[in-house]
């Protein structure tokens, strides 16, 4: 008698290259991409770690003053525009959005094939450019430095952020068009899960605010090829014309970043406190109001730059006003969490580390918002340490606890819930010794940027540096027992977490059409309170 069939899923529906480079399943370009924002995210870590290094030591005996430019400038573009911008959104919003709203893949499968492949195109410029020399300007590129003076790589990175930047276009483009026109019946607007609502509002700002960033280092290279006089002053250009159109994108930017992690954190918080989310159309609309705030506030960035009192006034007025989205999210997700029946399984303890991060993260940002304590802080480590809160609290965070939530969907296998626990306890503290003593050392006037400082400034970046070193250990723990899990891990059920939504109702990796029959939806997101609390997931 021969033995059952296994039942074919997206992963072992075809084994050969050929199948995974040329697939339009919306799951496996998901893989593809977590592979290739990975290697990106290791070699970012590799260039912060030589600018901790540098930084031991007052006097810069590691590297070059040259050098030491080129690392925190390709630190910086590597983790912006190559892994956090991509990062939620083209590796888990690609892998769950079409399975929670009931279809069976995204609106434009070849389209989706085609972003992958235009941001691997644009990171190979950008690599090149690193490879035959770096490029020192920072990742803001400021003008005319970047347009003029600048005798490095500009216009091969330029370039490759223009390709890169129309994969960011298409993957939001295929967003909206699927979230309109292919949700399940009986999935309202109102009824979607709040990381569908996160990924929607994402996915404005990306068609809307990516075109303007591509156009302006579109320009920039243009200037420094054909000395055109955009932005170079001796020629009649405006270097704060740059500074326009780059925070214009950029400040935007930063919410494509941040909002699909909190569209994750609503996901986890809710789960693993069996509640429904306390005032959930507030938390969804949030997301658009944060979106459109953010396409307003550019000049925050800009308030050294001789723009007059009362247009200063107004950006900082209006750059308070976007901090009330984000204090209705957070007040949401605490209200959630009282009386709720918590469990602290991994993916939870890293929403409750990126509560604490994130608000610490959001308050520095009113510092910042005040037009005398600007000044006072401007270009100083206050800024760098208020960015990673945001960034690497917020955005990170978000995206490791929305992958240890749904690995097991993703891959079909259990990872050891222990040990993952104490990697985000490991990233916490490491990331708040790293990152808390460069608020103190903003404040005490160190300016950013520089790899020489004043003596009296040792002790603090000494200990951001060891706090970077037992963060780095938090960040390399996960890629061990995940790539353990494939091998020796517990086979996952469909639903490990006894959590709500679609994407818990297909088996365990999921099936090459996600379902067999397209799904009804016949009630509310998170209804958890008729569910019964699940055991311990932990399954090694």
């Amino acid at each position: 008698m021969d033995a059952p069939e296994t039942p074919k899923n997206y992963l072992t529906a075809d084994y050969s290259i050929k199948s995974w480079l040329l697939t339009v399943d919306h799951k496996r370009i998901a893989v593809l991409y977590l592979v290739s924002i990975t290697a990106m995210f290791l070699l970012g870590s590799a260039f912060a770690a030589g600018i901790r290094l540098e930084l031991l030591t007052p006097r810069g005996d590691l590297f070059t003053s040259d050098t030491y430019n080129k690392l925190f400038t390709m630190h910086g573009i590597v983790m912006v525009f190559f892994f956090l911008i991509p990062s939620i959104p083209a590796v888990l919003g690609n892998f769950l959005v079409p399975i929670m709203i009931g279809a069976r893949d995204l609106a434009f499968p070849k389209i989706n094939l085609l972003s992958w492949y235009i941001y691997v195109i644009g990171a190979t410029f950008a690599m090149f450019a690193m490879i035959t020399g770096g490029v020192d300007t920072g990742w803001t590129f400021y003008t005319p430095y970047s347009s003029w003076v600048s005798h490095t790589n500009v216009t091969a990175t330029a370039i490759g952020i223009f390709i890169t930047g129309f994969s960011s276009i298409l993957t939001g483009l295929n967003f909206i068009v699927t979230i309109h026109r292919m949700r399940a019946p009986g999935l309202t607007w109102f009824r979607m899960p709040l990381f569908i609502w996160a990924h929607y509002a994402t996915s404005l700002v990306m068609v809307l605010g990516t075109p303007v960033i591509a156009i302006t280092v579109a320009l920039v290279g243009l200037e420094r090829i054909f000395h055109l006089g955009i932005f170079n002053p001796q020629m009649g250009g405006d270097p704060i014309l740059f500074q326009h159109l780059f925070w214009f994108y950029s400040h935007p930017a930063v919410y494509i970043m941040i909002l699909p992690s909190m569209g994750v954190i609503s996901e986890l918080i809710t789960c693993f406190s069996r509640k429904s989310i306390f005032g959930y159309s507030f938390v969804a609309i949030s997301s658009l109001a944060i979106a459109f705030l953010g396409f307003i506030v550019w000049g925050h960035h800009m308030f050294t730059t001789g723009q007059s009192v009362y247009t200063g006034m107004i950006f900082s007025i209006l750059s308070f006003a976007v901090a009330i989205p984000s204090a209705v999210k957070t007040f949401n997700w605490t209200a959630t969490l009282y009386r709720g029946s918590l469990s602290f399984e991994a993916p939870m303890v890293y929403a409750l580390c990126y509560l604490g991060l994130f608000t610490i993260g959001g308050l520095t940002g009113l510092f910042l918002a005040t037009l005398g304590t600007d000044v006072h802080v401007h270009d100083t480590y206050f800024v760098v340490a208020h960015f990673h809160y945001i960034m690497v609290g917020g955005a990170i965070l978000g995206y490791l606890g929305g992958l240890h939530f749904w690995w097991p969907k993703i891959t079909g296998k259990m990872y050891p819930d222990g040990i993952a626990r104490t990697a985000a306890i490991i990233v916490f503290i490491g990331f708040n010794l790293t990152f808390f003593p460069q608020f103190v050392l903003g404040y005490m006037g160190m300016p950013r940027r520089y790899h020489f400082y004043v003596d009296e400034f040792q002790v603090l970046n000494v200990l951001s540096t060891a706090g970077a070193g037992i963060l780095g250990v938090g960040y390399l723990l996960p890629m061990f027992y995940f790539v353990w899990s494939l091998i020796y891990g517990k086979k996952a059920p469909a639903n490990p977490w006894g959590a709500t939504g679609l994407e818990w109702t297909t088996p365990s990796p999921p099936p090459t059409d996600n379902f067999a029959q397209t799904p009804v939806v016949t009630e509310d997101a998170y209804s958890y309170e008729n569910l019964p609390v699940p055991t311990r997931a932990s399954a090694v």
